[in-house]
């Protein structure tokens, strides 16, 4: 028997004003893939990440976690449920030592707030240097985050991200602002903890070498509609994708190594 998707996306469609910014889209993503999601500027893959996050409410359509219906709760609700989140632009405080930055998770994931006047670094320091552990930056963690490389802010987020131990990963521009050896190690610490968790991830991309060489499976969308899907091979070859996505040559983005080679 198959198993039940951990996402199921059905119908969603969002308007502003008199503007359709996603029009009838729906996927489904299993536990333990890499699920990417593209498309020119404009295409709408925006307003359905934060549609899927609850950051906007869809005007129609359904979003549902392992069977429960998302939309309608907060992003923190969300959130509670499994659903974790990084941003494009790192969100992370840079005046905060790098484990006070992971802290602060575990206390929102503790329902601590009230008491944040107490210091961050009295609260859960082995789980927070575990999760530093599990991205790589433990060795980091009593250095200011100001003081790091982007690359490894990135990790920082990463591992705040991990707090909450989410099902389910969403990545805006994981790899935006990242030198091309950034990128290939970011992806391949994600793809590490996607195998050791069995979460799943959905991201956004603009990197085409990061897609085709890190996705399972991409979504392609265009003019707010679900353009195609399929793997990275299948989505390489489909004509309606060159023509809309990339232009009617040839993109250089389609000449990467095979989607199976992973890292």
């Amino acid at each position: 028997m198959t198993a039940p998707p951990l996402l199921e996306v059905t119908g969603l469609a969002k308007s502003f004003g008199g503007v359709r910014a996603v029009s009838g889209v729906g996927f489904t993503l299993a536990a333990g893939e890499v699920l990417a999601l593209i498309g020119p500027n404009g295409a709408g893959k925006s307003t359905t990440f934060n549609m899927v996050n609850g950051q906007l409410r869809p005007d129609h359509g359904s979003v549902r976690l392992h069977g429960r219906e998302l939309v309608g709760m907060a992003p923190q609700a969300i959130w509670r449920l499994g659903v974790g989140r990084t941003f494009q632009i790192a969100e992370t405080f840079g005046s905060l030592r790098v484990v006070e930055n992971v802290q602060i998770a575990l206390l929102s994931r503790d329902r601590c707030l009230w008491s944040m006047w107490r210091r961050a670094a009295g609260y859960a320091r082995p789980e927070a240097l575990a999760l530093l552990a599990q991205v790589g930056m433990d060795a980091h963690a009593d250095l200011p985050c100001a003081q790091l490389a982007y690359g490894d802010v990135k990790r920082v987020e990463l591992a705040m991200a991990l707090a909450d131990r989410p099902r389910l990963l969403l990545m805006d521009e994981p790899t935006a602002g990242m030198a091309p050896a950034e990128r290939g190690a970011l992806m391949a610490l994600v793809r590490s903890l996607v195998t050791r968790h069995g979460m799943g991830i959905l991201f956004t991309e603009h990197n085409m070498d990061v897609v085709f060489a890190h996705a399972d499976r991409i979504i392609v969308m265009a003019q707010g509609r679900l353009l195609a899907q399929g793997s990275p091979d299948e989505i390489r070859a489909d004509d309606e994708v060159r023509r809309v996505y990339f232009g009617a040559g040839v993109s250089p983005s389609l000449q990467v190594e095979p989607a199976g080679a992973k890292p």
